[in-house]
């Protein structure tokens, strides 16, 4: 029984359904994607099919990203859905997915599967986030700015004494960050980088990308510290 997961996947359904297969994602698997499933790649509608399907087979254990959280705010906002339409956060490739100018094509069990996505998820070793957490407050505790929204800069070990996964921080090098204590797998996927799947148990990971590659490597060795962007991304990351 594997714990495996899933970083930004961000509209890429070709890269989502080779990595799965890649990987043997199947019955007894726990699958834990790290949110931002919309905007920016080319069918956000087939990434939320696809892992609608994939929930019939595996556990998966979805979590919400801030790209989400842009979304439903502006679904709610015509203020916010200015901003959402801004290319560097990618809602008009949402759109474009469901052939819609509006929200009114999206079916009601992808809101569903947005809206009831987690914001965290613990095992015995590992806990799971979007973004990031602050090192002395429980999970629990946490606020919604760091979950979702904080960048994975040198964060501190947390005080469960458990690995941290995460994502959002995209890592334009297309590999994954090790620290040791701390693990981000955004690798840009919808960029030139690559969709990675972790095994937090055995710490092999695999990554596809849209143009039809696929590589695996062992995330000990990359057991590094991380460089800290000399540009911070806009608010869409």
């Amino acid at each position: 029984m594997r714990t495996i997961a899933v970083g930004d996947i961000h509209g890429c359904r070709a890269s989502l359904e080779a990595l799965a297969e890649y990987a043997g994602f199947g019955r007894g698997d726990t699958i834990v994607t790290l949110g931002d499933y919309v905007d920016r790649g080319p069918d956000t509608r087939g990434v939320i099919d696809f892992l609608l399907a994939l929930g019939e087979e595996v556990k998966l254990v979805p979590l919400v990203g801030n790209h989400e959280v842009i979304m439903m705010e502006a679904r709610d906002s015509p203020g916010s859905l200015l901003s959402w339409m801004d290319p560097r956060v990618g809602g008009a490739a949402t759109l474009d997915s469901y052939d819609a100018q509006d929200f009114g094509a999206i079916p009601a069990e992808h809101w569903k599967f947005i809206s009831e996505a987690g914001m965290y998820y613990e095992m015995e070793t590992h806990f799971f986030v979007h973004a990031n957490a602050v090192a002395h407050l429980p999970l629990e505790e946490q606020s919604t700015m760091v979950l979702l929204w904080e960048r994975f800069d040198h964060p501190l070990p947390h005080q469960s004494g458990k690995i941290m996964v995460c994502g959002h921080t995209s890592q334009k090098s297309g590999m994954p960050v090790n620290l040791g204590h701390a693990i981000c797998i955004d690798t840009w996927a919808c960029g030139d980088g690559w969709l990675t799947a972790l095994d937090v148990q055995s710490g092999l990971y695999w990554q596809t990308n849209e143009k039809g590659e696929r590589r695996s490597e062992d995330i000990a060795s990359l057991l590094s510290i991380a460089k800290e962007e000399t540009n911070p991304p806009p608010r869409g990351e």
